[in-house]
């Protein structure tokens, strides 16, 4: 099958680009002297997944309990869900654990830490848990250099049922950030602040492994000393965010969504994409840093290049507006004419689409199912 046989809108995945990412977070993450569970909440891929541990990964990172299936059904089995877990979904995943899957879970808070300890008795399990600290980003997690960091990984080492696994965080606040030194200083904050409190439980008695990491942290970081994990997710495919923060370039983007033009208005200086918000996500892009960023960059087919004077300004359900510049000496393409846009968070993007099209030159390779849900 090539490329021109698809319908659109459509996920592509380029195989090379997709490698060569796994392989330089492979080499960046044994440098550091890091073990790498990354996340695949951004693919939610098995066969993407299998692709990292063969790379080197010591097992991976989820976000849903069907992600976790996904994996597990693949035969990756050793996984933390890295989400704090909903005291009514306890049962659940220590179900999973009790089938053979080598799940860990992440609390933050006292009463799911019960919810845990309850459901892994009743399993007759012992429930390897992370405590969730906040270094900055300020979604989730408790304040590592308060008293409730060190009470609650009492309270989880003592409960019957769960083993103290260590403290785990990530830097969301580096997607804020508007220059490439500001990410370093986030990227050291998320290291600096965990390894601290790791030698706070330490000297109370409570050994702990320290797991961190972005994809922007990870690019910047100078070292890790004091890590034991790091968890990145969005490397695989990049997006036109992280080229914004410098973690990237366009050519190391490896998920595009093939959108097809069914609009042509020059008197407007309008096209029409048939991918819309349910194909690129409503995520507005680093406009922080870009204020004109748009929903996406729209790439040439051959060159792979973005294309200059073009811009997503709007997005439905199922289209996209694209706006050309004034500049620009015409409106360009014809009806039926193809793009592919690089969306602003691929992560969001590729959760649109239960398959994506692994891709070399103008060929699809192979296709790949994604788990959906929760």
């Amino acid at each position: 099958m090539r490329i021109a046989d698809l319908a659109t809108p459509a996920a592509l995945v380029e195989l090379p680009a997709l490698r060569a990412n796994i392989a330089a977070m492979a080499a960046r993450a044994a440098a550091l002297g890091c073990r790498l569970r990354p996340h695949v909440k951004t693919h939610k891929c098995s066969d993407i997944a299998r692709l990292q541990v063969a790379a080197g990964a010591t097992g991976v990172t989820v976000s849903t309990l069907a992600e976790a299936r996904a994996m597990a059904g693949a035969g990756i089995e050793d996984m933390v869900y890295a989400v704090p877990v909903s005291p009514a979904r306890a049962a659940e995943a220590a179900g999973l654990r009790g089938s053979g899957v080598k799940i860990q879970l992440l609390v933050d808070s006292r009463d799911a830490a019960y919810a845990v300890s309850r459901a892994a008795r009743e399993a007759g399990l012992l429930m390897p848990t992370w405590l969730k600290v906040d270094c900055g980003a300020g979604r989730a997690g408790v304040d590592p250099e308060g008293r409730e960091a060190l009470e609650l990984a009492r309270l989880i080492a003592g409960l019957p049922g769960l083993h103290f696994a260590g403290i785990l965080t990530h830097a969301g606040q580096a997607y804020r950030c508007t220059t490439r030194e500001a990410v370093v200083e986030a990227a050291r904050r998320e290291r600096d602040v965990t390894v601290a409190l790791a030698q706070r439980l330490r000297k109370a008695g409570l050994p702990a492994a320290v797991s961190i990491g972005s994809t922007p942290t990870l690019q910047a970081v100078d070292h890790l000393d004091g890590v034991d994990e790091v968890r990145p997710g969005n490397y695989v495919y990049f997006d036109a965010t992280q080229v914004a923060l410098g973690s990237c370039t366009w050519r190391e983007c490896a998920f595009t969504v093939l959108a097809t033009v069914i609009g042509r208005y020059p008197q407007r200086r309008r096209l029409l994409l048939d991918a819309g918000a349910l194909a690129l996500s409503r995520d507005e892009g680093p406009r922080h840093i870009h204020p004109e960023c748009g929903f996406g960059v729209l790439l040439d087919l051959v060159s792979g290049a973005p294309l200059p004077g073009l811009r997503i300004v709007s997005l439905t359900q199922e289209h996209a507006t694209v706006e050309v510049a004034e500049a620009a000496p015409d409106v360009p393409f014809t009806l039926g004419d193809r793009v592919r846009v690089v969306p602003n968070h691929s992560c969001l993007a590729a959760a649109c689409f239960d398959r994506v099209h692994a891709v070399e030159g103008d060929q699809v390779v192979a296709i790949w199912p994604t788990a959906r849900g929760w």
